[in-house]
């Protein structure tokens, strides 16, 4: 009896990892993950970056570790340290995430059909 009580509080401590992480709360934490994602935007730009269409990919393994993959809208832009930090304090906040790794990749190169009809509206090109 003792031995179960102490593997639960080291469990409920986080001491012991669990790996079962649902797809339904999978899902709900990449759906926070979209959710905070909207609240980040390029300072030159007002529409945030994932209705830019500079999300890739958004991927929650079984502990809870969230991965991005996002690109910018050209190679050298100048806001990029600046949005990749938003993006990871933001991702940081949502609530049972252990820990937040944000990539930038360049493949496939951005263009403005990735943009969704909004922010094309938003920016003129509709």
């Amino acid at each position: 009896m003792i031995l179960a009580t102490h593997i639960i509080f080291a469990y409920l401590c986080g001491i012991i990892a669990h790996n079962n992480m649902t797809e339904d709360q999978r899902i709900k934490m990449q759906q926070e993950a979209v959710r905070m994602l909207r609240t980040v935007f390029d300072p030159e730009i007002p529409v945030d970056i994932y209705s830019l269409g500079l999300i890739y990919r958004i991927d929650v393994d079984d502990d809870a570790n969230l991965e991005v993959d996002m690109t910018l809208t050209a190679p050298n832009c100048p806001a990029a340290d600046f949005l990749v930090e938003d993006a990871r304090q933001k991702l940081e906040s949502i609530e049972d995430v252990k820990s937040v790794k944000v990539n930038i990749v360049f493949e496939p190169e951005w263009n403005r059909d990735m943009m969704s009809e909004e922010a094309k509206l938003e920016l003129g090109f509709l």
